[in-house]
């Protein structure tokens, strides 16, 4: 796993983009869902398998290590959170500003895994 940190508390150090790491870290910040992960794992590797292409695990390993970044970084988590609880909101504008700050969470967690 890595080490150092400029995004304030973590439950955990960022882990490499390995499918033992990943399901590792998950299984500590989420552990509720590792058998979802499981799942896409072998529908990713199904298509790896069909297509003749690494791309799907590729996408996976990519998916998954945001979901992690998300789920071990409180900040990051709680407006995660609460982006999702007003997705469905009946008020056009509050549906309308979550699904921007939901964008604005999963674009900081890929390009912090990323990086």
């Amino acid at each position: 796993m890595r080490t150092g940190s400029d995004h304030g508390h973590e439950l955990i150090p960022r882990p490499e983009q390995t499918p033992d790491a990943l399901r590792a870290a998950l299984a500590v910040v989420a552990p509720g869902r590792l058998e979802e992960m499981q799942a896409q794992k072998d529908e990713a590797f199904a298509k790896a398998v069909e297509w003749q292409s690494l791309s799907p695990v590729q996408s996976w390993v990519l998916i998954w290590a945001r979901e992690i970044e998300i789920a071990r970084r409180p900040e990051l988590s709680a407006r995660h959170a609460d982006a999702l609880s007003n997705l469905e909101h009946k008020d056009p504008a509050i549906a309308g500003e979550a699904l921007r700050r939901l964008s604005t969470v999963l674009d900081e967690a890929m390009q912090a895994v990323r990086a």
